[in-house]
């Protein structure tokens, strides 16, 4: 055999191998992906059934709940402005949440409420009531349409806990139950579901000048130092605070520019415990049109309330944190 034929014999081989390799790759890279496919698929059939079928969850919540039921609830401060038809959805809603104790509704319209709207609610209270134990309804009349209203004393509150929340937000009452857990781990603090952030001015010509920003802010930086009490918990106390203590300028401030009363409450409570507030998670369902938010000049005017109330506290009270609350029952993962 000469070296042409050995040479022709050997690229032969070599072609072949080659093919057979390439394949063997093709078949194996596609058995790898079958069978990674079939893993994923598996995964997740195994884990939504066990999710359904794991009794030590659903007992853990159970046992939860009654651990929570055990306690004393919160009271329900809303505050509502000729919107009756929402205050009448919100309400509804709130009224069969479980550790709810009372709903104080903020009233501060020239009229007082018609019969047939209390009478409606109070209907609606009665058909939602669990156990045996029917939520208590209450009007709080006031002379004076003032944001202030909204944090006035309340002098026979039965619960320590208030959640103050406006007539147009709704969360669901499983979220509302744990953020009332939160508030229990730590009642000296606010914790609520809007967070809001203020940042410190660089300027050379603005020394301890700061900026008030919102929600964008706080999700590109991770960080923020209060939560509105457009939906927060807080200490009764707070109340008795803001109406006695809080310095009569702020208040007189917050009622005749009609805004900044939510960052007022974050100055007195952060002033009161030199902690941040709490941020809880929790899916926010706005059953309203937008409030003054979306007025232009929103947030140089919430600019100026920060810079205000810090000139009257003295200091700047507010505390940085990147803490968030997590209901980790309803997640995959955590």
């Amino acid at each position: 055999m000469g070296g042409g034929d050995i040479s022709k014999e050997m690229g032969g081989c070599s072609l072949a191998y080659r093919r057979g390799d390439q394949k063997l790759r093709k078949f194996v890279t596609a058995r790898s992906t079958k069978f990674l496919l079939f893993c994923c698929i598996a995964f997740a059939l195994i884990t939504l059934t066990c999710r359904s079928s794991r009794p030590w969850v659903n007992s853990s919540i159970a046992v939860a709940d009654r651990i929570s039921g055990s306690r004393k609830g919160y009271t329900l401060v809303m505050n509502t402005w000729k919107r009756y038809d929402l205050l009448k959805k919100s309400v509804s809603h709130y009224a069969s949440c479980s550790r709810l104790d009372s709903i104080h509704i903020v009233w501060s319209e020239p009229k007082p409420p018609s019969d047939s709207l209390k009478e409606y609610l109070q209907n609606v209270i009665k058909k939602k009531s669990r156990d045996g134990h029917e939520v208590e309804l209450r009007f709080d009349i006031n002379k004076e349409d003032s944001l202030n209203n909204r944090f006035k004393e309340i002098k026979d509150l039965k619960t320590d806990a208030v959640f103050s929340i406006d007539d147009d937000i709704i969360f669901p009452c499983h979220t509302v139950d744990f953020a009332f857990n939160v508030w229990e781990s730590a009642p000296e603090t606010m914790v609520g579901f809007v967070p809001r952030v203020h940042w410190p001015e660089k300027s050379d010509d603005k020394a301890d000048y700061y900026t008030y920003s919102g929600w964008w802010s706080v999700w590109w930086s991770g960080t923020y130092s209060m939560v509105l009490s457009k939906a927060a918990f807080f200490h009764k106390k707070y109340l008795s605070l803001y109406t006695n203590d809080m310095p009569a300028s702020i208040r007189a401030f917050t009622t005749k520019n009609r805004n900044c009363e939510d960052i007022a409450m974050s100055f007195l409570v952060a002033n009161a415990t030199n902690a941040p507030p709490i941020w809880v998670k929790g899916k926010i369902y706005e059953i309203g049109s937008t409030g003054i938010s979306s007025i232009g000049g929103h947030t140089e005017k919430r600019t100026h309330c920060v810079n205000r109330f810090v000139a009257e506290f003295g200091r700047m009270p507010l505390v940085y944190t990147s803490m968030k609350a997590v209901d980790s029952r309803n997640l995959w993962f955590w």
